[in-house]
């Protein structure tokens, strides 16, 4: 195992998936999520496995962050599946709030349950994006509520009795959505199950003057987490980024939000073209100053298919960041943050205790959730078998399909225990406080055979039933998976 401090996955398309040789580790972060989807392709998992990265939803392209947050990957439906026909209505009345069950008599699930609702339009399609996202000149947001509506119903008739804790609404861009929108989408979830008293309500939002004006409906609809995906706080890296948005607009967003919502995140993206190590160190410092309760600090990473992706082909994207500048932002940008007190809960996500993105905590800790809008993944248990579900891609593809049949599924597939286990640890390993052995064992994990080398490595700590990555183990956490799981 000694190599294993000398080599690190590099990015490759969907996924982390080849091995580069270097002289010191660069960090394990990549895109968002919000919900995962299947995108690693290790063994014979990859039409499902989700993506070891670093979060954001589970609706967007490709990658992952699951922001995401994270993206869709492109799988073709398996042999396995078969359709099922939905009996639920497309057009099933939305509950009003005041008819909200109480989550009282609702049993927690292992890991939580959640609902990811993906919202595929942008104004603008960002050079770097890989995520499922499409720009539209117009949307009827009446027609796209009641297909939203109709695939949740049917998922829902699909998961009876379960308590809500989380709800993600990611995209694309939902802060295009109409406050109205989300509060039916809320309303409707609340009537499907039981909504946890704590429950967390994430809408991730652009900060430009124009989204920031709809910021008092959606609390008003029930949000009460807003991410902002700032990603810069500079005009001209801004502008290279392919944003709309400018920074000033992006403080004001932000101070408008801390006014409105009781808890708010936001993203940058480093390892930017030009960037030096000082000036990340500027601007993390000018972020921490914004006094946010979480940070979402991921590593500009070039994807297949994207503007970036042709220009860095052709060997036109200059001013990329090498694998040691990479690394030594990294440290950074752990230091400053646990400095600060927002802790790194997991490889790409910082936050002061007790403000966690709970929703992306289902994700990481194999809860289950339903994924509804084009291109979502979910992962639930039904009649005693984890299921893996995903949906067609394309927002008029899945419109169609599910104003036919009330759902827009490209995939249904069981997942074999083994790899359960498997993808248990490749989620939960992310996270500063590990993973369970004993879960690792009951959902059908075999021994781990690396474990001892790891441990003598210092890559992996062990404290009675709980693995973790150390410190030294998280930059190269890719190559420790790969070894684990071997």
């Amino acid at each position: 195992m000694a190599a294993t401090s000398h080599w690190r996955w590099r990015r490759s398309g969907p996924g982390w998936r080849r091995w580069t040789r270097r002289s010191r580790a660069a960090p394990a972060s990549s895109a968002r999520c919000a919900s995962p989807g299947p995108t690693a392709t290790t063994k014979s998992t990859a039409a499902r496995r989700p993506a070891i990265w670093s979060g954001r939803r589970a609706a967007r392209t490709a990658s992952a962050t699951t922001r995401c947050s994270c993206p869709t990957a492109r799988p073709g439906p398996s042999a396995r599946w078969t359709r099922r026909t939905s009996t639920r209505s497309a057009t099933a009345p939305t509950p009003s709030r005041s008819s909200w069950p109480a989550a009282l008599g609702a049993e927690p699930i292992e890991g939580g349950f959640g609902l990811y609702v993906h919202w595929p339009f942008c104004a603008a399609k960002c050079p770097y994006c890989d995520f499922n996202s499409h720009v539209r000149a117009a949307v009827d947001q009446r027609r796209w509520t009641r297909a939203l509506l109709a695939e949740m119903s049917w998922h829902a008739a699909r998961t009876p009795g379960r308590r809500l804790d989380s709800i993600f609404f990611g995209g694309g861009t939902p802060s295009l959505m109409d406050p109205a929108t989300v509060a039916a989408v809320i309303d409707a979830a609340s009537g499907h199950w039981n909504l946890a008293d704590a429950a967390e309500i994430t809408l991730e939002a652009n900060p430009t003057s124009v989204e920031a004006g709809r910021f008092a409906g959606y609390a008003r609809a029930g949000v009460n987490r807003l991410s902002l995906g700032v990603q810069a706080l500079n005009d001209p890296d801004l502008n290279a980024l392919g944003r709309l948005h400018s920074a000033t607009e992006a403080r004001a967003a932000f101070d408008m939000a801390r006014t409105i919502f009781p808890r708010i995140s936001f993203d940058l993206i480093y390892a930017r073209q030009g960037q030096s190590l000082a000036a990340w160190e500027a601007e993390l410092d000018a972020a921490l100053g914004m006094a946010a309760d979480h940070l979402s600090l991921y590593q500009l990473t070039i994807e297949a298919g994207t503007r970036f992706g042709e220009l860095h082909a052709r060997g036109r994207l200059r001013g990329l960041p090498d694998d040691d500048l990479a690394a030594d932002m990294y440290a950074l940008t752990q230091q400053r943050c646990a400095a600060a007190g927002l802790a790194g809960y997991e490889v790409s996500n910082h936050a002061r205790p007790g403000a966690e993105g709970r929703h992306n905590l289902v994700y990481w800790r194999y809860g289950e959730y339903v994924g509804i809008g084009p291109g979502a993944h979910g992962r639930y248990v039904r009649d005693g078998q984890r299921l893996a579900s995903a949906t067609a891609l394309h927002p008029e593809t899945w419109l169609a399909a599910t104003e036919t049949r009330g759902e827009g599924l490209s995939a249904d597939d069981p997942i074999p225990p083994a790899e359960q286990a498997e993808e248990y640890l490749m989620m939960a390993l992310r996270l500063a406080e590990g993973a369970s052995l004993a879960r690792h064992r009951r959902l059908g994990g075999a021994p781990l055979s690396a474990l001892g080398d790891l441990q003598a490595e210092g890559l992996l700590s062990r404290d009675a039933d709980r693995i973790a990555v150390t410190d030294r183990g998280r930059p190269v956490l890719n190559a420790v998976l790969r070894a684990l799981l071997a």
